[in-house]
C-alpha cells in the first residue's frame, strides 16, 4: 500500500503516536551515543484513533521508522509506524543480507562496522522515554524453534567434528525446548572428487547424533561456496571437478559486466547445458538430491528429517550474486548485474529477438558498479532508464531467469524428496528500499521497483510446488540502519512486512531465521513481533523460526537463559514480564 504525506494513517498497534515526534525523538541505543534525527520537512501523518483495520502489505505493525522526503511522491514501502516497544537495542555490526549461511559477520577493517562506546547520553534519554510493556506470547500459536549447527560440524574429508562436545550441546538445547537443528550438507563435501561418487560418512553420524539427541533436523542442500566472505572461518569451495571444468569453461559461472566470474555457484545459464561432463546442471543437482534421498531414507521415515531447504543461488539463496565481497562491494552498495557469462547472453539475445527489438540484447550500459549509489547511475536513478521500455524488458527477462530456475530445481526436488516438505530462502535486501527503484534489489533479481511488487511472482512460484518461504533480517530495526548509514536509505522492517504478506497472500508457510547473531531481549522482542503479528484478523504466524547459530556464546549461561525465554515464548508459553 502506497502512503501519501500528509493524511491521517491508522495502525493496527497497542499506541499511536504523532509520526513527527517518533522522527524527532529516536530511541537510543545501549553502547552508543544517541543521535538525532532530522525531521523532514514534508508535513507527516497526524495520529489516528485505534482501528481493528488490518494491515496491508508495505506497513509494518511495529518499529520507529524515519518517513522519507523523496521527489518521487509516492514509493511503496515508505510508512511511519509508531516506535515499537522493543526499539533500544545494541548493535555492534551491522548484518547484510546471506549472512546465516557463511560470513555472519564483518571483521574489524570493514566500513559496516560502527563504533560502539559507552555514553551517558543514552541513560539519560533512557531515563526520559518509558519503555513500552512487553507483549505477552502466553497462549500464542506454537511456533518451532530451530539452530544452525556450525558451519565446519563436518569436515571436508566427511568426517563429525567432535560428536562427544556436539551432544552435549545438543542435550542442552533440547533441555531448555528447541525442537531442532538446520546443517548445511555441501555439494563441495560430499561430491568433491568425482562425479557421481558420493561420500554421506559425516553426515550419516551427525543425523544419528541429532536423532538420540531426539532432535528433528533440517537440511540445507548446499550447492554453494562456503568461504571467501568477510568473517568466514569455513572455506568449502564447490566441487574439485566443477573447479576444474571452470578453469576451462569459466562461463560455466556468474559474469559482471567486465568478464569478472564468480564461482560461488553455477550460473543459470547451465541449468540446461550439458556442460558439466556431458549432465546438465539440473541432472546435477537431481542426482545429489536423489542420492541423499535413499541414503537417509530411515530419517525421513522416522520423521527426524523433518524439512528440506533446496539451494538455489549464493549462500543458498534464490537470487543473483550481485554483491560480492570477492570483487569488492561494500554496504551499501547497489551491486551488479550478472548476466554476462555466454550462456545468459545467449538467453537475453533470444530474449530480445523475439520482442523484435534485436538491440535489447544487452546488459545496461549506465548502471553502475558494486558501490555505486542509485543516483549515481543513469539507469538506477529517480527517473532513470529502469523504467523505460528496454529497461522494463531487461529487468522482466532478468527476474525471469531467477523465478525459471527456481521452478526447474524445486521441480526436481518435489520428485527426488516426494511427500517431504521443502522450503526456499529468499536474500533480505533491505537497502536502498526507500527510493524509487529500489537499486540493490534490481541487480539482485528481484523485479521490485515502487511501482511493482517483485516477490508475488516468486511466491507463486513457490506455492506451485508447494514450498514454504524462509526469510531473513526479521530482528532488524530500520532506525538502526538510519542512524548508522542514513545514506543507504534502509527499511528492514518495510522489506519484512512485504515479502511476509506477499508469502501470506498466496496461502504459503513462512519460516525465519536472523541475518546476525543476537543474545539480547530486544532483537528476540523483535523476532517475536513478525513471528506472531499483533492482532492479525487471520491469525497468520511463521510456520517455524531458525536461529543463526550454535556457538560457545549461546551456550554462556546467561545467554542461554535469554535464549529458553525466548523460546518459552514461540512455543506460546507464559513467561515473567518484569526486566
Amino acid at each position: 500500500m502506497d502512503l501519501r504525506f500528509g493524511k491521517t494513517v491508522t495502525f493496527p498497534c497497542q499506541l499511536q503516536l504523532d509520526s513527527h515526534l517518533c522522527l524527532a525523538i529516536p530511541l537510543p541505543r545501549a553502547g552508543r551515543p544517541a543521535a538525532a534525527v532530522p525531521t523532514p520537512a514534508t508535513p507527516t501523518a497526524t495520529a489516528a484513533p485505534p482501528s481493528p483495520t488490518p494491515p496491508f502489505r508495505g506497513i509494518a505493525p511495529a518499529g520507529a521508522l524515519r518517513t522519507l522526503d523523496h521527489p518521487s511522491g509516492r514509493l511503496k514501502g515508505v510508512f511511519t509506524p509508531p516506535i515499537s516497544a522493543y526499539d533500544g537495542h545494541c548493535r555492534s555490526v551491522v548484518p547484510v543480507a546471506g549472512a546465516s549461511r557463511a560470513g555472519e559477520k564483518v571483521a574489524d577493517s570493514s566500513p559496516l562496522i560502527g563504533s560502539s562506546t559507552d555514553s551517558g547520553n543514552d541513560k539519560q534519554l533512557m531515563d526520559l522515554i518509558p519503555r513500552l510493556p512487553e507483549r505477552d506470547f502466553a497462549g500464542s500459536p506454537y511456533v518451532p524453534v530451530y539452530v544452525m549447527l556450525p558451519l565446519g560440524v563436518v569436515n571436508t574429508y566427511c568426517e563429525l567434528v567432535d560428536p562427544d562436545s556436539l551432544m552435549e550441546q545438543l542435550k542442552k538445547l533440547k533441555s531448555i525446548g528447541v525442537d531442532g537443528v538446520m546443517v548445511d550438507c555441501w555439494w563441495g563435501i560430499v561430491e568433491a572428487h568425482t562425479p557421481q561418487q558420493y561420500n554421506w560418512k559425516g553426515y550419516m553420524h551427525l543425523f544419528q547424533v541429532v536423532r538420540d539427541a531426539k532432535l528433528k533436523l533440517q537440511v540445507v542442500i548446499s550447492f554453494h561456496e562456503c568461504g571467501g566472505k568477510v568473517g568466514d572461518d569455513v572455506c568449502i569451495p564447490l566441487p574439485q571437478w566443477v573447479a576444474e571444468i571452470g578453469r576451462s569453461n569459466p562461463n560455466i559461472y556468474f559474469t559482471d559486466s567486465e568478464g569478472r566470474c564468480n564461482p560461488e555457484c553455477l550460473s543459470w545459464g547451465v541449468d540446461k547445458e550439458r556442460v558439466l561432463l556431458g549432465r546438465t546442471a539440473l541432472e546435477v543437482y537431481f542426482d545429489f538430491m536423489r542420492s541423499f534421498r535413499v541414503e537417509f531414507d530411515e530419517f525421513f521415515e522416522d520423521g527426524t528429517i523433518c524439512e528440506i531447504e533446496i539451494g538455489l543461488g549464493p549462500y543458498g539463496e534464490l537470487r543473483y550474486p550481485s554483491y560480492p565481497v570477492r570483487h569488492g562491494w561494500r554496504y551499501p552498495g547497489i551491486g551488479e548485474f550478472q548476466c554476462y557469462d555466454s550462456f545468459l547472453q545467449k538467453s537475453l539475445k533470444k530474449a530480445a529477438d523475439a520482442r523484435g527489438h534485436s538491440v535489447w540484447a544487452r546488459g545496461p550500459h549506465n548502471a553502475g558498479s558494486y558501490n555505486s549509489q542509485p543516483r549515481e547511475t543513469g539507469f538506477l536513478c529517480d527517473g532513470g532508464e529502469y523504467n523505460s521500455q528496454y529497461g522494463r524488458f531487461f529487468l522482466g527477462w532478468y527476474s525471469q531467469v531467477l523465478v525459471e530456475h527456481g521452478d526447474s530445481v524445486l521441480f526436481l526436488a518435489k520428485l527426488a524428496f516426494d511427500g517431504s516438505s521443502i522450503a526456499v530462502k529468499i536474500s533480505g535486501i533491505y537497502w536502498w528500499y526507500k527510493t524509487a527503484s529500489h537499486a540493490a534489489e534490481l541487480t539482485a533479481g528481484f523485479y521490485n521497483p515502487c511501482n511493482r511488487d517483485g516477490y508475488a511472482p516468486i511466491a507463486s512460484m513457490l506455492k506451485k510446488h508447494g514450498a514454504a518461504l524462509n526469510f531473513t533480517c526479521t530482528e532488524l530495526h530500520t532506525l538502526d540502519h538510519y542512524e548508522d548509514f542514513p545514506e543507504a536509505m534502509a527499511d528492514p522492517e518495510g522489506l519484512v512486512w512485504q515479502v511476509l504478506n506477499a508469502a501470506w497472500d498466496v496461502g504459503i508457510p513462512v519460516a525465519s531465521e536472523n541475518a546476525l547473531p543476537c543474545y539480547d531481549r530486544d532483537s528476540y522482542n523483535k523476532i517475536l513481533e513478525s513471528a506472531k503479528p499483533l492482532n492479525d484478523p487471520d491469525g497468520r504466524h511463521l510456520s517455524s523460526f531458525t536461529y543463526l547459530r550454535l556457538s560457545p556464546v549461546l551456550m554462556q549461561n546467561h545467554n542461554l537463559l535469554e535464549f529458553e525465554r525466548f523460546v518459552k515464548q514461540m512455543h506460546g508459553e507464559s513467561v515473567p514480564m518484569c526486566r
